[in-house]
Order: structure tokens, then C-alpha cells, then sequence
């Protein structure tokens, strides 16, 4: 047995994310059987944003490859061996034992398909389950049910060093699975929430304070600490319950915990202080602040509007207000909004995003223009 304290390669989400698109594109566009490719071990502390990185590498070889991916997400922690296995009844002369196949080896077997079948908290769920998952991810079967061909297996666990419920994985396993460590990186976290939709005080909060992403050494008594998938969890209260964080700080807390809830409320108060975005879609002329903290809040509020936004005069307007912000806030907001596709034409169409695109060293070609 060796101890889920991996010493598997680090990475971002965002980089897996990148690795992963690349080794499964090729193998697609070359022909080669998925089955080549070994199943892969996503390692990580709980809410470091695994489960996301399987859905971002869905869409990624999605508009790749141009098929449809299905993801089949089976959080094994809920799960017992029959489940996977499968129901057993009788055949049709009564002679033999048949299994009924498992809902999660209906998937489509089209050739523009791509199956994701991702095993999530492996390293979890009760050993008798466990039997059943590996043998999944090493020879795509259970029992007599076999994955498609066009199907892609990803696990995910947390590690005993997490202080999870976690069980060791034997040697003769590991061995047969490609690892990957997740780590938390604020960088490749504040692209992914610029498209999910991250509320701006959060937002704002944590390009600030990228240092509050994760809680660091928590205490393994503590219940609520900030980790990726928690300050996700205060982004949907400040969404659709208030952005008031008096009215909802006890639910603030009891996501990230108080020393946490207490800073952002803290540090919200810089929003107002700052423009508002509707000064700034308007074309009012608003002033640049000067102070950091400031900077991020006005920063942080360009990206969650304009994702609903599609108005070419609004979209002029932020772009000539970003323009005139020290240049490290003015290509944050533009690379920002690159992060929105539904906007990629009207940004090519802007003379001073162009531009400034075109010193940056892309090409609108990487982006399908």
C-alpha cells in the first residue's frame, strides 16, 4: 500500500486543464484508441477545484475536436459495489445469472461523442467500492460491462495528509494510473471565475488578497474555511440571496469561516468609493483611482457585468475607461474579458482593444476569428 500523500507532478487546474486537452486531442485527431491514454488520478485537498477542471477539460475538448462530451459524474463516497456492478437476475432460460447493466455504462457510443466517466472521491469510499472503481479505470470494465471506446476515466481523491477520509491505494494500482496533484493557484482560479460568473466582491477580494484563497493550516476541527469550491459557495449568496454582506454574513461565515467573512465585509467597503459601472457603461467621466485597493474593486466589477451585457456602446465605453487605468489593472480588465467568448467579435471590431491585443503577442485566429 502506498500513502495518498502523492509525489505526482503539481499543477494548477488550469494547467491540467491544459495538459489533459492536449494528450486527449491528439489521440482523437490521430485515430488512437482512448484506451491507449491510462486513466488519470486527480490528487488534492478538498474544494481545490478538481471537479471543475474535469468540466473545464469537457468544454476544452469540446471546441477542440468539435464533438459533443458527456460527462458522467458518480461520487463513489455514495455508492455501493452493486451499484457499479449492476443488478443480478436470470436469464432467459433461467439457467444463468445475468447482470443488468448500471446507468453509468449507458453512454452514447457515436463517433462524435466523447464519453467523460469521472470517479469521483475514490480515494473515499468504502474498499469493497473501490475494488469495483479500479477495475473501471484499469481495464474499463465491471464485470462483464464494458466502457465505449470513445470513453475518457478521471478519478479524483483527497490525500491522508488532507486529514479526509481517506483510504491508502495499493502500490500495484498506482502504478497503473497517471497522477496529477492539484494545487490551488490563484492565477488560473481567477480565469475560471471570470467565466463562471464570480460575484465582484469576491472577485475583487481575492485579487487583492490572493493569500485568502485557501485557509492555509486549518485546524482539523474547524468546519468552514476558504478554500476554492467555499468562496464559489459565498459568490451564489452574494449573487442571489443579497450583496449586502451584513444581511447574510452569518451564511458567509459558516462557508468560509469568521476570520474570513470579517475581512471581506472589511474590504467591501471599498466599493463605495469607486465609480459604479453604471458611470462607467454610460460614458461618464469618472475618475481613475489611486489607491491598490481600489484599483482591484474597479477591476473586479468590469468582468460580472459584461458577461450579461452586449451593448456595443457599453462595451466602447468600459474599454476607454480600462484604457485610461495603470497598465497593470488596464490589461487585467482586457484579459479579462477575452475570458468572456460571447464577446470575442465585438473586441476585435474595438480599435483600442486591438490593439492593444496586438502587442500583446496573440492572434484572433487562436480564438476561432
Amino acid at each position: 500500500m502506498i500513502k495518498c500523500d502523492t509525489q505526482a507532478g503539481k499543477l494548477s487546474v488550469s494547467e491540467a486543464v491544459g495538459q489533459l486537452a492536449r494528450a486527449y486531442t491528439a489521440l482523437i485527431r490521430a485515430g488512437v484508441s482512448l484506451r491507449r491514454f491510462p486513466s488519470v488520478m486527480l490528487w488534492g485537498p478538498p474544494g481545490v477545484g478538481k471537479s471543475q477542471g474535469v468540466k473545464q477539460l469537457g468544454t476544452a475538448l469540446a471546441q477542440r475536436t468539435g464533438k459533443r462530451v458527456e460527462i458522467t459524474d458518480v461520487r463513489l463516497l455514495l455508492f455501493n459495489p452493486v451499484d457499479l456492478r449492476g443488478i443480478p437476475t436470470a436469464n432467459a432460460d433461467k439457467t444463468l445469472a445475468v447482470w443488468l447493466r448500471p446507468k453509468i455504462f449507458q453512454m452514447d457510443e457515436d463517433d462524435g461523442v466523447i464519453n467523460i466517466l469521472f470517479l469521483d472521491e475514490i480515494s473515499a469510499a468504502p474498499q469493497s467500492v473501490q475494488a469495483a472503481a479500479y477495475q473501471i479505470t484499469l481495464d474499463r470494465t465491471v464485470g462483464e460491462h464494458k466502457l465505449p471506446e470513445n470513453c475518457i476515466v478521471i478519478a479524483a481523491g483527497n490525500r491522508v495528509t488532507d486529514r479526509s477520509v481517506a483510504y491508502n491505494m495499493p502500490r500495484a494500482l498506482a502504478n497503473r494510473l497517471c497522477h496529477l496533484e492539484i494545487v490551488s493557484d490563484s492565477g488560473s482560479w481567477h480565469e475560471w471565475a471570470v467565466m463562471a460568473g464570480i460575484n465582484r466582491v469576491v472577485l475583487g477580494f481575492l485579487s487583492s488578497r490572493p493569500g485568502m484563497l485557501t485557509g492555509g493550516d486549518i485546524d482539523e476541527n474547524t468546519l468552514s474555511f476558504p478554500t476554492p469550491r467555499s468562496w464559489e459557495m459565498v459568490s451564489n449568496v452574494l449573487n442571489h440571496v443579497s450583496e449586502n454582506i451584513d444581511d447574510v454574513f452569518p451564511l458567509i461565515s459558516g462557508c468560509i469561516g469568521e476570520e474570513a467573512a470579517h475581512a471581506l465585509r472589511a474590504w467591501s467597503e471599498v466599493y463605495s468609493r469607486v465609480p459604479p459601472m453604471s458611470a462607467i457603461v454610460s460614458g461618464e467621466e469618472c475618475g481613475v483611482p489611486v489607491r491598490p485597493e481600489s484599483l482591484f474593486a474597479v477591476a473586479s466589477q468590469i468582468p460580472p457585468y459584461m458577461r450579461r451585457c452586449r451593448d456595443e456602446r457599453e462595451l466602447k465605453n468600459v474599454i476607454g475607461y480600462a484604457a485610461r487605468l495603470p497598465v497593470e489593472f488596464r490589461d487585467r480588465v482586457f484579459s479579462d474579458l477575452l475570458e468572456i467568448r460571447p464577446l470575442h467579435e465585438q473586441l476585435q471590431k474595438n480599435a483600442v482593444f486591438d490593439d492593444w491585443f496586438m502587442r500583446s503577442g496573440r492572434y484572433w485566429e487562436d480564438y476561432g476569428l
